[in-house]
């Protein structure tokens, strides 16, 4: 428990395990890293905080790292890189300059070209090997050009949204007609809204002193 200045006590927010699962669902792969954290508008959590975790975000965003890449350096790398294009986003939706450190941070990290895709001669002919392993300032590197696509692309950046939940604020690309998307997700913060107000609704409607 923590005490607020009145010293009665506050709960703790419960960590499910859904909450300590990646999302996918940001709308672009930077975004996607970004979610890494969650609820940054209360008590973060973090959902890259592992090297197996690493793994299966890689997994699931298709990027495929050498083995050797996968290291704790790279995890503290990602974290930085993480939070300065949080900062940048952020800044976007909020209509703010973002800070100078982070543009320069992502600037730095977008330098080194991942890997082109090669022809390579089979069997029957040829085909494309586009599947390449990548290091772990390639991986940076493919993440930060991707926020560079979002933002410089007018209908994206337009599209950046964070979401209404005070607990989450996860930033997402909204592109459903009208841009009235409220929620990062329907199934997890949209239903825990509405179920908050319905419940806000009986208790008002309740008789005094039942």
């Amino acid at each position: 428990m923590r005490m607020d200045s009145s010293t009665e006590p506050v709960p703790r927010p419960r960590v499910t395990a859904r909450l300590r699962a990646l999302r996918f669902d940001a709308g672009s792969l930077a975004l996607n890293l970004v979610a890494t954290l969650g609820r940054r508008g209360s008590t973060p959590i973090e959902r890259l905080g592992t090297l197996d975790r690493l793994r299966e975000w890689c997994d699931g965003v298709g990027l495929r790292l050498h083995d050797e890449a996968v290291t704790d350096q790279l995890l503290t790398e990602l974290w930085t890189l993480r939070e300065a294009a949080y900062d940048v986003v952020a800044a976007v939706v909020d209509g703010r300059p973002p800070s100078d450190v982070s543009v320069a941070l992502l600037n730095d990290r977008a330098r080194p070209a991942p890997p082109q895709p090669l022809l390579i001669a089979t069997g029957t002919g040829v085909g494309v090997d586009a599947d390449r392993p990548l290091s772990g300032r390639e991986l940076q590197s493919v993440v930060v050009r991707d926020l560079i696509a979002v933002l410089g692309d007018p209908e994206r950046r337009g599209a950046l949204r964070v979401c209404d939940a005070s607990l989450c604020t996860m930033v997402y690309l909204d592109h459903t007609p009208g841009g009235r998307r409220r929620w990062c997700s329907m199934r997890l913060c949209g239903n825990s809204a509405k179920a908050a107000k319905h419940r806000e609704r009986r208790a008002a409607a309740a008789p005094a002193g039942s």
